[in-house]
């Protein structure tokens, strides 16, 4: 009993009593016995001081150690989010830029489509400008045969139970024999004169009631007179000298179908006689003139025919 008393009083010992380096260096063993166990609250100030400074010192390393880790895993955390949100970011600037691209490549589409088209058009004004051209150049043509056509017509006899003739320096056309007065030795005549001049050699002043006579008067004109100059009229057989106004030719038959010149006929000064110009519009190539000017005259008769 005595011996377990004695160990157990020694074992709580233990846990009353703290030996350290500091304490065996500071009080040595007694020689009796190998250690001697101090009780912590038998210690000096100075050395619970010491013991309590070690002691916050490792506890403070440790929450140094705990607080390091925990800002690196704070780091990691704020690095993570930031990741997410520069995709986020990014996809955003992706989803823009993908529509500027849609738009660019519409705009882009837009724009060939227009080139095309102006392209297009460019190409039918130049084919609009040929084929105008072109159509010019038909029109002068069909004029020109057309006064060649007219020229042959009064150059071709036309038979009709015999050959039809005509006096010498008079031509066949439409079947009526005419003289235009083209020659310089023919001079210039009154109205009065040259319808003298035309009965002489058995016809008169020449009636031009259709429009197939006027078109080819005036294609002989245009053909023989030299449009250069000023133009020269030529009498024919329509005057206004029994009333004013009232056109008549020279058969007493009252005018039908005129073929004046704007503002013709102005019966300036007792314009009393008409005149036969060589205009291209044929449908304006009359005027009327004082019956006592000097002009050149058309005469017109009925060919002669011969078996």
């Amino acid at each position: 009993m005595d011996r377990g008393q004695n160990a157990g009083s020694n074992f709580k010992g233990g846990f009353d009593t703290l030996i350290c380096e500091e304490d065996l260096e500071e009080h040595p063993p007694y020689p009796q016995s190998t250690w001697q166990q101090v009780p912590f609250f038998s210690m000096t100030p100075e050395r619970r001081c010491r013991l309590a400074a070690g002691f916050l010192a490792l506890l403070a390393a440790v929450l140094l150690i705990v607080d390091i880790g925990l800002g690196v895993h704070y780091n990691k955390l704020t690095d993570t989010r930031l990741t997410v949100y520069d995709a986020e970011l990014i996809g955003k600037e992706l989803e823009e830029l993908q529509d500027t691209f849609k738009a660019v490549v519409k705009n882009t589409t837009e724009a060939r489509k227009q080139r095309d088209e102006m392209r297009t058009q460019k190409e039918v004004n130049w084919e609009f400008e040929h084929l105008t051209k072109m159509s010019t150049d038909y029109q002068q043509q069909i004029v020109k045969v057309t006064k060649d056509i007219a020229t042959l017509r009064s150059q071709i006899p036309l038979i009709h139970g015999g050959c039809k003739h005509c006096s010498p320096g008079w031509f066949l056309m439409n079947s009526i024999c005419y003289y235009f007065s083209f020659s310089s030795s023919d001079g210039l005549k009154s109205w009065q004169k040259a319808r003298e001049f035309c009965q002489t050699h058995g016809g008169d002043l020449a009636i031009i009631d259709s429009k197939d006579k006027e078109n080819a008067m005036v294609n002989q004109l245009i053909t023989h007179e030299d449009l250069s100059k000023p133009l020269m009229g030529f009498w024919f057989g329509l005057r206004d000298t029994d009333e004013e106004t009232t056109w008549k030719w020279i058969d007493g038959k009252h005018l039908a179908e005129a073929y004046w010149n704007d503002g013709e006929p102005n019966n300036v000064g007792e314009e009393d006689c008409a005149a036969l110009y060589a205009r291209e519009n044929f449908f304006k190539a009359w005027n009327d003139a004082k019956c006592a000017v000097p002009m050149k005259w058309i005469c017109e008769k009925a060919p002669t025919l011969t078996e």
